[in-house]
């Protein structure tokens, strides 16, 4: 989508500090970090929402959770414990309608209620 800040991300047209990138997954450091560690994982189609996905891109979750992993080990949270969190839709907080996952972690989190 062509005002989509994440596309920009993905075209190279907005800078970002890149952390993990494979054919369909980039993840950088988030703007505005709620953790010590705060990463954002996205892929590279545009995907407005986890409601918008398709049969087809089942697999593009598997490579945001490959990638999640791959980066709390290089981040060295992996064994401490870090968290993945996907918002969907305006109630639950999604800001962006990208699809994108928050990589959190690098200390105690506080815990979920519910």
């Amino acid at each position: 989508m062509e005002n989509c800040i994440f596309c920009k991300i993905v075209q190279g047209e907005v800078p970002s500090n890149k952390v993990f990138e494979n054919e369909h997954v980039v993840a950088f450091h988030d703007i505005s970090p709620q953790a010590k560690i705060h990463i954002l994982i996205i892929p590279k189609k545009h995907i407005p929402t986890m409601n918008d996905l398709e049969t087809e891109d089942a697999f593009l979750l598997g490579e945001i959770h490959l990638a999640a992993g791959q980066i709390a080990k290089e981040f060295g949270i992996h064994e401490s414990g870090y968290r993945l969190i996907n918002n969907c839709n305006q109630d639950a907080g999604q800001v962006v309608f990208h699809i994108h996952y928050h990589l959190l972690g690098g200390e105690k989190l506080g815990a979920l209620n519910g």
